[in-house]
This record gives structure tokens, C-alpha cells and sequence, in this order.
């Protein structure tokens, strides 16, 4: 399928676009439609409505433990040296 084809079909939107007037093509979902995300005239998404109903199954926690602090931790990891110092010379790496 074809820029062209996706523009004759559904709705588009460029990214910069969807961002300055996100709640306006939100509405538009919402009425049963789709729109179709552009990034460089490439299609990268598709927002479209939600089914009716529960969007997610509810479901009884597992009996195995009775709280969340009888859950057990793993064991700590073997590490040379302070964390802290691992995480401030990740973070300066990216600087």
C-alpha cells in the first residue's frame, strides 16, 4: 500500500501536527473514526477507538503470598564498588 492509498482512506496527521491539536483528533476518534500518524509522509501509527466494553479483564490475585512484603526479593547482585558511582559515571558518559 501507497502513501497515496493511506491518504484516500482514513485521515492523516504529521507528528507536530497531532501534537499542537491532540485533543481535536482525539474527539474525532472518539466519534468511530481512525487517524493515521505521519512521520515524513511514512505511516508509523494508527489511533483508532477502543472496543465497548471492560478495556481490560479483571482478574482474582494469585493466593500465593499475602501481602507484598511477604513477597521474597532476589538476591542482591555482586558488584564492584558503590552503585551510586556506577550510576554517576553511566550518566556522565552520556554528557
Amino acid at each position: 500500500m501507497t502513501i497515496s492509498d493511506y491518504l484516500m482512506v482514513m485521515k492523516y496527521v504529521k507528528i507536530a501536527e497531532l501534537k499542537a491539536r491532540l485533543s481535536q483528533y482525539l474527539r474525532y476518534v472518539r466519534s468511530g473514526r481512525e487517524v493515521t500518524v505521519l512521520d515524513r509522509e511514512t505511516p508509523v501509527a494508527r489511533i483508532t477507538p477502543i472496543a465497548s466494553g471492560p478495556p481490560l479483564q479483571i482478574r482474582e490475585p494469585l493466593k500465593r503470598y499475602r501481602t507484598l512484603r511477604s513477597v521474597p526479593l532476589p538476591k542482591p547482585l555482586p558488584l564492584d564498588g558503590d552503585i551510586v558511582d556506577l550510576l554517576l559515571e553511566e550518566r556522565q558518559g552520556e554528557r
